[in-house]
């Protein structure tokens, strides 16, 4: 009975201590991980076609307005050239910018005289148009003629790089007439700029990395200057811009900073400026003759009046106009390549390549050569008329001094008659 006793506490502390030890656990929560994931190796992306070692040649300018040549790839970026002084009065600054011979080629910058007397020179054409580049290369015009951009329907052949030249990329930027971008920039970008912009007015930019740069001319008459050619007939004068104002936004300049500058558009005057980048032009093979003022060369001859009908074919490549440097030749075995398609264009074709339609370039041709001869023959007929008006101001002026003269002895003739009459 003690035992019995003794054990019962025993008894309910072994079970209370089962009771206390029975604990209901909850399940164990599943976790789902995510596998990693796929490890994406990138392609190192392509690298830049090397740019072609830069050709610097003499270019002598055509005393009219040349034909257009229409090349697949955007010039290269502007070179750093800046002009001496100048030699004499009335010297001008030509060149200093990128031509096309086969390949895009430096036109040196020099001073020239005028070819004849009121010649103005007319900077380079650059326009970009559906992908291509119309270009028109720098030259002289005769006094009253003005430049006629080449209309949206000229049919145009694309011109192909030979000789195994290095293409460039085509042209990156809106549509329109546009300037190389400025020294230092990646390859392809364009500025967009007003008709007669020199080249030159980019050298003291940053270089631009992206689209963006433009430039907006400031000019001191009512006429209009458009970069957009709208439609055959316009007529643009390029010879009133005064200053230009160059804007970019700070995500197209390398430096990451908004730029905005006024610049003379003077051609002498934008290529001293300061560059931000310095890429100097190399200096030509061949240097020219010196400039000689207009009063120290023998009296130049009248230009025919057939000139503007010896305007260069258009699918002549590169222009006669052209001194150029002796550049390695092609092997014998290389075949010249053929000509593109007709515009609009999007790649140059190989041989399939469709014939030029050669009676619409002529067309063309003629309708431009036209309007050149009646713009030249207005101005000989206002030149006529203003000598004519100044004839007879001087024949009038000389009748008034008369009659003036005659009424000024018939007084002192009065005033001697009424003295002698006083008693």
């Amino acid at each position: 009975m003690q035992a019995t006793h003794l054990l019962r506490p025993t008894v309910l502390a072994l079970a209370t201590l089962a009771v206390a030890g029975c604990v209901v656990q909850a399940p164990p929560q599943r976790v789902y991980v995510s596998p990693p994931p796929p490890r994406v190796v990138y392609a190192p992306a392509p690298a830049p076609a090397p740019a072609a070692p830069v050709v610097s040649v003499y270019v002598e300018p055509p005393l009219y307005q040349p034909a257009p040549v229409v090349i697949a790839s955007a010039p290269p970026p502007m070179l750093v050239e800046p002009p001496p002084p100048m030699p004499f009065a009335g010297a001008v600054w030509i060149g200093g910018y990128w031509a096309w011979q086969d390949r895009w080629v430096w036109a040196t910058g020099r001073w020239a005289p005028p070819p004849h007397p009121e010649y103005h020179w007319v900077h380079p054409y650059y326009e970009n148009r559906d992908g291509v580049v119309v270009f028109i290369t720098g030259h002289w015009t005769p006094p009253g003629v003005v430049f006629v951009p080449p209309p949206p329907t000229l049919s145009l052949n694309v011109a192909i790089n030979i000789g195994g030249n290095v293409p460039g990329p085509r042209p990156q930027g809106p549509s329109g007439v546009f300037v190389p971008a400025p020294p230092g920039s990646r390859l392809g970008l364009i500025i967009p700029a007003p008709i007669g912009t020199p080249p030159a007015v980019v050298v003291g930019a940053p270089p631009v990395t992206h689209v963006g740069m433009h430039i907006q001319n400031q000019v001191n008459s009512n006429n209009t200057v458009n970069n957009t050619v709208n439609n055959a007939q316009r007529i643009t004068h390029v010879t009133n811009i005064t200053n230009v104002t160059i804007v970019a936004p700070a995500g197209a300049t390398a430096n990451g900073q908004a730029f905005e500058s006024h610049v003379p558009a003077l051609a002498h005057l934008a290529a001293a400026q300061a560059p931000v980048v310095r890429m100097p032009a190399p200096p030509p093979a061949a240097k020219p003759a010196p400039p000689v003022a207009a009063a120290e060369r023998p009296p130049a001859q009248p230009v025919p009046a057939h000139a503007a009908a010896n305007l260069p074919n258009i699918e002549a490549t590169p222009p006669q106009h052209f001194l150029p440097m002796p550049a390695a030749q092609p092997p014998a075995s290389a075949a010249r390549p053929v000509e593109a398609e007709r515009r609009p264009i999007d790649m140059p074709r190989p041989a399939e390549a469709v014939k030029p339609v050669v009676p619409q370039a002529e067309a063309a041709q003629e309708k431009a050569r036209t309007l050149q001869q009646q713009q030249m023959q207005r101005a000989e007929k206002e030149r006529a008329a203003q000598d004519a008006a100044r004839h007879a101001e001087g024949h009038q002026h000389g009748a008034d001094e008369k009659a003036r003269a005659a009424k000024e002895k018939e007084k002192e003739k009065r005033k001697l008659e009424e003295s002698e009459a006083k008693p």
